[in-house]
């Protein structure tokens, strides 16, 4: 897929290359350092937010109830909400599902140790892998956490018609936990997806090393420039790598030569922020409503639940 994904991907115009094949062994070591940088306020806004309140979420989950996360990562955040459940002993299991194998074959192994009465199932794939788990779920309550502001990296409308679709695996009492960064001041929102000591530019290259790994390439991650920059009126960082030069770049594997001109880019990734009033359509888009809000102190971040009918009490 990796392959077929890649091709496609170098061959349009204009060229962009799909985000979640950020996420490596590498791409994601080199997320969790972004996620430790001064610049990058999300993590530790939504850290803020899980530490007050995560006992005041699981209390709104009174019944047994599996937390399935998307995109989980290291989980290091989900650990708040994790060992909320189990001190109310109402948690069934954890499912992280994760495009990265090998990360949450560490993550699920690393909870395991850290918690022994947690069962664990993990699932390796993309976002929508998960919704055939989900409909199968039976008997318990869902908590789904989609975590990390990772909903921004979806077109507004895409994000909607996704929430769509885990809306019809819901049944009454389950929910949706959604962390949506806030629309910001251009300078910190830039400042977070360009940072001073480069290490989201080497996330960013990290797309074309792993296809120099993977595919046989042979880019030249030195003549490739990170750019990030935020559409204030749109609400949406941008991220690129442009070729500072002319050049042909061959993969091997996929028997392809990809021709640059001087200054094109391949856009990689973009990160929608939102308004209350778009959190608000986000939900009726998804046919939910937004039951809670929750805020950092300085207002930059929100954690939000959703739920298709009332809350079990």
């Amino acid at each position: 897929m990796f392959a077929r994904d890649m091709a496609a991907a170098l061959t349009a115009f204009p060229k962009s290359l799909p985000c979640c094949y950020f996420y490596d062994r590498l791409g994601a070591r080199l997320f969790e350092a972004i996620c430790e940088l001064p610049e990058y306020y999300l993590t530790r806004a939504e850290d803020e937010i899980l530490r007050a309140h995560a006992e005041e979420i699981a209390a709104l989950f009174p019944r047994s109830t599996e937390l399935v996360e998307l995109g989980s990562g290291s989980a290091a955040k989900t650990r708040l909400l994790i060992e909320a459940f189990l001190r109310r002993r109402t948690l069934k299991r954890y499912v992280p599902l994760d495009i990265c194998r090998s990360a949450l074959e560490e993550t699920s192994s690393d909870l395991v140790r850290a918690y022994p009465t947690l069962e664990v199932f993990a699932i390796a794939g993309e976002y929508r892998e998960a919704l055939h788990h989900l409909s199968a779920t039976a008997g318990s309550c869902k908590l789904i956490l989609w975590l990390g502001s990772n909903i921004g990296n979806l077109e507004r409308s895409e994000a909607g018609r996704f929430l769509g679709q885990i809306r019809d695996t819901l049944a009454p009492g389950d929910g949706v936990l959604i962390g949506i960064d806030l629309r910001k001041d251009s300078a910190a929102v830039e400042a977070a997806y360009d940072d001073a000591g480069g290490v989201t530019a080497a996330f960013n290259r990290n797309l074309l090393a792993r296809i120099n790994r993977e595919l046989g390439g042979h880019f030249d991650l030195r003549t490739f420039q990170h750019r990030a920059r935020y559409d204030a009126e749109v609400g949406r960082v941008e991220m690129y790598l442009v070729s500072d030069r002319r050049q042909q770049v061959a993969i091997d594997h996929l028997r392809l030569e990809v021709p640059f001109v001087a200054g094109e880019a391949i856009h990689t990734e973009n990160s929608y922020k939102y308004s209350l009033a778009e959190i608000e359509t986000l939900a009726a888009t998804a046919r939910m409503r937004c039951r809670r809000t929750w805020f950092d102190s300085e207002r930059r971040f929100s954690l939000n639940l959703f739920t298709a009918g009332e809350l079990a009490r």
